[in-house]
């Protein structure tokens, strides 16, 4: 999602910057160390290669993630400081999620 100049509340902004199906889990993924492009879709493999390079791609333009280029590997992406701020915020939602899940007879499989 495209960031704009001017929000009426600021979840608005959040939404746009990590909001969607997709921009907290590849964040999941980043938590712990840096990742290649191939590392990233084998842990999400119900994302397609375009939309991984698209919010891939928002997530560098947001400047929550960097894309480091190597001559001989493929480049690799890293959390930057925006995004390392973001992580205790991130557990906190896996947490109350859990809790959701437990309390709601919902399984989740692969944490």
């Amino acid at each position: 999602m495209a960031v704009k100049n001017n929000y009426v509340c600021s979840l608005g902004l959040t939404i746009d910057l990590i909001g969607g199906k997709w921009k907290l889990m590849i964040l999941w993924y980043l938590i712990e160390d840096s990742k290649r492009f191939g590392e990233l879709k084998k842990s999400i493999p119900n994302i397609s290669q375009k939309v991984l390079t698209e919010q891939l791609k928002e997530l560098e333009s947001s400047q929550i993630i960097s894309r480091k280029v190597y001559a001989t590997v493929p480049v690799k992406y890293a959390m930057t400081a925006y995004g390392e701020s973001l992580i205790p915020l991130i557990h906190d939602l896996c947490d109350w999620t859990k809790q959701y899940a437990s309390e709601n007879d919902i399984e989740i499989s692969g944490d």
